[in-house]
């Protein structure tokens, strides 16, 4: 696909409007700076193909008879899983370039070791529900708090504001509660005081008014084995609204691995990579970066932002557009998630 800013975007490949207009092609190329052939081979294409001829194509040949056979290819993939060895022993093996290897391990998906089971020899698949609101992970990230005037990422380490703030007693933490649905990786967060089992209720609540409105119904939540998370309060909660609570095992967070990877993310892309000037700044801040987070984002697993995600078996959910909340909903400004 052509970028933005190509001259021979589907907009501007519109040339055939001059030729049609009476302009010769010769003309048409001198004015947009391309080859003859170039105008040529478009005018060609829109006269067979009307306007559907101006779309990009894949460039990958309709034919390759040159491409390794399938029996080769067959056991190259047998070798890879039964040996877990890499390209270079596979191509002594199987008098095949390392190279060919490669491009045939990364076809089947066994070009990384760590992508398989190394007993088995199969590709592990990831796990994901099949429908938005069948299972929402629920996590507490914890972060220090923003001091006024910024922290050494402001006035650095070795200046004489940080050494005086080191001095005095810290500030404590904030608490950024993530609910983030396992199908469309849609997610919700705020930023509070404290992880207690009283404000994690509190914070569930509007976090399932949130997916509500957006008719998303939840029916299990996925946790850690936090205080909070066993607490009677919360487990009360859950059952008041009938939906199922899942634990993950101890020391295993591969299984709430949806809400790791959203707070990896939020690291890396929001609270290590910019500078805040205090900690209202930072939680006016994080409302935008949710809103782009679920809104424009693209997410490699699932192809795109997490919002315009249909769910594929439950008709009667969506997640196709996330509604604003209204102002009368007790929910801080770093939980808004209105689109334009």
């Amino acid at each position: 696909m052509s970028h933005p800013s190509a001259r021979l975007t589907p907009a501007a490949r519109l040339l055939v409007e001059r030729i049609e207009a009476g302009t010769t092609q010769s003309e048409v190329a001198r004015q947009m700076g391309l080859s003859r052939g170039t105008v040529a081979k478009w005018w060609h294409r829109y006269q067979a193909e009307g306007e559907a001829g101006l779309v990009d194509r894949s460039s990958r040949p309709q034919r390759s008879p040159r491409r390794t056979a399938a029996k080769t290819e067959e056991r190259i993939c047998r070798l890879r899983r039964s040996t877990k060895r890499g390209p270079v022993f596979l191509a002594a093996r199987t008098g095949v370039p390392p190279s060919t290897i490669w491009r045939v391990l990364k076809r089947h998906g066994l070009n990384r070791l760590s992508w398989m089971d190394r007993p088995a020899g199969r590709v592990i698949r990831r796990y994901e529900r099949t429908a938005a609101g069948e299972l929402v992970h629920l996590d507490v990230k914890k972060v220090g708090r923003v001091p006024p005037g910024g922290g050494w990422r402001v006035h650095g380490r070795g200046s004489a504001r940080a050494k005086q703030r080191r001095r005095r007693k810290r500030r404590g933490y904030t608490f950024i509660h993530v609910a983030i649905d396992d199908y469309s990786r849609v997610a919700s967060l705020e930023a509070l005081d404290d992880e207690k089992a009283d404000t994690l209720c509190g914070f569930w609540r509007r976090a399932q008014d949130w997916f509500w409105s957006n008719d998303l119904a939840v029916d299990e939540v996925l946790t850690d084995n936090g205080p909070n998370f066993c607490s009677d309060a919360f487990s009360d909660l859950l059952a008041e609204r009938r939906i199922k609570h899942r634990r993950t095992r101890p020391c295993r967070p591969q299984t709430n691995g949806k809400a790791e990877r959203f707070n990896r993310t939020l690291a890396d892309e929001f609270l290590y990579a910019r500078v805040f000037r205090s900690e209202s700044d930072r939680r006016v801040r994080l409302a935008r970066w949710i809103h782009d987070y679920n809104c424009h984002r693209h997410h490699t697993a699932i192809g795109g932002p997490p919002a315009p995600r249909e769910p594929t078996t439950r008709s009667n959910t969506r997640v196709a557009t996330l509604s604003p909340v209204s102002d009368s909903h007790p929910i801080s400004p770093s939980f808004l998630l209105d689109i334009e």
